[in-house]
């Protein structure tokens, strides 16, 4: 969880990354900086730069989002459930510094079953990352 106050967080990120991030906002489906990226990295967290995703498990679902299949670990995603606007879902954030991620539906493909539907804007892409599990 974070231990930085909102004052910083409004200071530190544009106002989209605070709507999206901090507010738990969604950007529009298909306008995502990240959603077309085929390069070979990791995903970071936009706020705290916190492994998040490899693009080994980046998968075009047809959602308009990014989606992977799993996460880069099991201690990266903090998992929330979550019943706004009228539907039952399960929130991802990042289980370091509480950023809103996006949503992860059970209707991934056969590798884990799983897709993490993930706002560009909670990322930030490294090309040619590796980090170790």
């Amino acid at each position: 969880m974070s231990d930085k106050s909102d004052a910083y967080w409004r200071d530190n990120l544009t106002a989209e990354q605070y709507h999206i991030c901090r507010e738990r906002g969604t950007e529009r489906p298909f306008s995502g900086t990240l959603l077309h990226n085929r390069e070979t990295g990791i995903y970071h967290c936009t706020c705290c730069n916190k492994p998040l995703f490899q693009s080994e498990n980046k998968y075009d679902s047809g959602c308009g989002w990014p989606s992977f299949d799993a996460p880069i670990n099991t201690d990266a995603i903090r998992y929330l459930e979550d019943s706004s606007h009228g539907m039952q879902r399960i929130e991802i954030r990042c289980a370091s510094c509480d950023s809103h991620l996006g949503h992860v539906f059970p209707d991934g493909p056969k590798t884990t079953g799983e897709r993490y539907c993930v706002n560009s804007v909670s990322l930030a892409f490294q090309p040619d990352a590796t980090i170790e599990k």
